[in-house]
């Protein structure tokens, strides 16, 4: 019953309101809030009634602008970086080395035979020899459809205006303006540029333009011998490189002896068989036990600098990298060289990049928020920023172009670009890679990770083996490798390397909320209360008035509503029927004046004319309601 009771008075103030007009209830609570300027207005004067209101309508006024700067401060999420230095025992790096150039000359040279040829005679052209010393005459005819697959032309940019294009091989001596030699001062105006086009003879054609011919030549000798060994099986091309054990002559880590068994051969675009040590992948990670290069790890390499494919690879020497376990390598973007003949010493410190989550940066954990399609999962390598930008680059050629570029792996079902599948992937690729919006979509596409560990590196270098002990030291490392009492290895192809930690301070960088929840709300509440003298109560009451307002618009409205329907109603029926009361008054006023009847009966109530019988009044005799009599009595029927 009590619960009864309790909703009827609920219902019934639900329904009645506060009770009070909008000013009554402005009045109540400006003399009752805690606010101390609504006080004032109400209880001064007519002047100082004016002041106050101003004064609290300013000071109100600043209290929301306030209140908007550090909400939109709170909501732009903000961070500050932090740095700390900590000390422990660190995991070893992974380790990657790659020879700097990808394949074994020897092995490789019936494939780029043909385009050899063609480099060697088209540099003689552009070179301008004498007649005796061309060696056209002697040599076999030239593969000119892999040559115009992919040209090289001459640009006379002497008319700016109309600048004329020159086929090396389509063009005698003469044609070329009888300069005699590029450093002549009359050839200066001719550049060497690579043209492609969409297809071949076709008129859409681009010219890559370069500064020197030596750019020309090497980007032309990619662009074909790319399409050449995109044709070759992987296996093959694995055997075409540099073995582990050709290549990895002496390892050491810490006191410990290792070799090439201990490294993870993979196979990389750029530089072809690499090898990883410390990887992680099958094996648990070192710990490195001590800083200091006799606790690092001490690696001798041979390059074989004399069997490099000379149009391919210009720089001779090693190619590092330093990572994190279960992450690709991309050399081409983070290794270093190690040149031949020296001593290299690394020395490393690790720092450790700690970035905020959604929404204060846009970061991600593994990559699985990210909507490029990772093609280096194939690897079982952890996600990063570089492989989500080349996979998205891949996956925009293969959708523009119909294949995939010999540099990056391969969707399911693609293959690689060439000449003779497709004619015009070159011209494809050059736009691709020009295209601004193209970059523009794979960066907003593509996230940095939320952890991150960098190896910052110092480098030093010394001459090694040092010409006293160059003989002894060759000697061994022949012998240890093919077993020859000869010497068979040289300054030129030799690297030593010592990587190691200089210390066991790591640095951490790590983001932290510049603003929180916490900050937001004591901000505001010290502005209301700066400004306006409030609390939390004060809101609470501002609210109540609200609703209370709110409470009385509904019931007018409802009023309004209720006054509508019967003004309609009215209007739709003028002529009310009488009711009750008014047909019992009726009757008792015409039971006592009988001459009334005529004016209410109607002309037929006139007194009769004579002969006539009288009228019949109990016909206008109207009943009165169930259980009463005409007097208002018990009706005793």
């Amino acid at each position: 019953m009590k619960l009864k009771k309790y909703l009827v008075r609920a219902l019934h103030r639900l329904q009645k309101g506060p009770g009070y007009t909008y000013k009554e209830l402005l009045v109540w609570y400006c003399d009752n809030t805690n606010t101390h300027g609504p006080k004032r207005i109400i209880k001064e004067g007519p002047k100082k009634k004016f002041i106050w209101f101003f004064l609290t309508l300013l000071f109100a006024s600043l209290v929301f602008w306030q209140w908007g700067i550090l909400i939109n401060t709170y909501l732009s999420y903000n961070v500050t970086s932090s740095l700390s230095i900590g000390f422990k025992t660190m995991k070893f790096p992974a380790v990657t080395i790659c020879n700097a150039n990808p394949f074994k000359y020897s092995e490789v040279k019936p494939l780029l035979k043909e385009l050899d040829r063609l480099i060697e005679a088209a540099l003689e052209r552009i070179l301008q020899p004498t007649a005796g010393n061309s060696s056209e005459n002697v040599s076999p005819p030239l593969d000119l459809e892999l040559w115009n697959q992919i040209p090289l032309v001459l640009i006379d940019e002497h008319d700016k205006d109309n600048p004329i294009i020159l086929d090396i091989f389509e063009t005698n001596q003469t044609a070329v303006g009888n300069e005699t030699a590029v450093g002549n001062e009359t050839s200066k105006k001719y550049k060497l540029a690579v043209k492609l086009c969409s297809q071949q003879g076709s008129d859409n054609c681009t010219y890559r333009n370069f500064s020197s011919a030596a750019q020309a030549v090497t980007e032309w000798y990619i662009l074909q011998s790319t399409s050449i060994l995109s044709r070759v099986p992987l296996h093959d091309r694995i055997r075409m490189g540099y073995q582990a054990e050709d290549m990895i002559l002496a390892c050491l880590y810490g006191a410990e002896p290792c070799n090439y068994k201990n490294f993870t051969q993979i196979y990389h675009p750029d530089h072809g068989n690499c090898y990883i040590f410390n990887w992680g992948m099958d094996e648990e990670a070192l710990n490195s036990s001590n800083p200091g290069a006799e606790f690092g790890l001490k690696l001798i390499l041979d390059i074989s600098q004399q069997d490099y494919i000379p149009y391919l690879s210009s720089a001779a020497g090693a190619r590092l990298m330093l990572h994190q376990q279960k992450s690709f390598p991309f050399l081409k973007d983070q290794g270093i060289y190690a040149m031949a003949g020296t001593e290299t010493s690394i020395g490393v410190l690790v720092d450790e990049l700690e970035r905020m989550g959604y929404p204060y940066s846009d970061c991600t954990v593994n990559g699985s928020d990210v909507p490029v399609r990772n093609l280096y999962s194939q690897y079982n390598t952890s996600y990063s920023i570089q492989a989500c930008l080349r996979s998205c680059f891949q996956n925009h050629m293969v959708e523009i172009c119909g294949c995939g570029h010999y540099m990056f792996p391969l969707p399911a079902g693609v293959t690689y670009c060439n000449n003779e599948d497709n004619p015009g992937w070159a011209y494809c690729y050059s736009s691709l890679r020009s295209s601004i919006k193209q970059r523009q979509i794979c960066i907003d596409s593509c996230k940095e990770t939320c952890n991150d560990t960098q190896y910052k590196m110092t480098i030093s270098m010394a001459d090694w083996p040092s010409e006293a002990s160059e003989d002894w030291i060759f000697h061994i490392l022949s012998y240890e490798r093919d077993m020859s009492t000869n010497v068979t290895l040289d300054r030129n192809g030799i690297i030593k390397l010592n990587i190691y930690f200089q210390e066991y301070n790591y640095r951490t960088i790590s983001e932290s909320a510049a603003t929180t929840i916490v900050w937001l709300l004591s901000s505001l509440g010290g502005q209301f209360g700066f400004w306006m003298g409030g609390s939390v109560l004060c809101l609470i009451e501002f609210g109540e008035i609200i609703i209370d307002s709110l409470w009385i618009t509904v019931i007018h409205v409802i009023g309004w509503c209720k006054g509508l329907k019967q003004r309609r109603a009215r209007a739709r029926y003028p002529d009310a029927p009488p009711t009750v009361s008014e047909l019992v008054e009726a009757h008792t006023n015409l039971g006592f004046q009988p001459e009334a009847v005529g004016a209410v009966a109607g002309p037929e109530a006139l007194p009769p004319e004579p002969g006539t019988p009288p009228p019949n009044y109990d016909s206008l005799r109207v009943r009165p309601p169930r259980g009463l009599g005409p007097a208002g009595d018990a009706d005793t029927e």
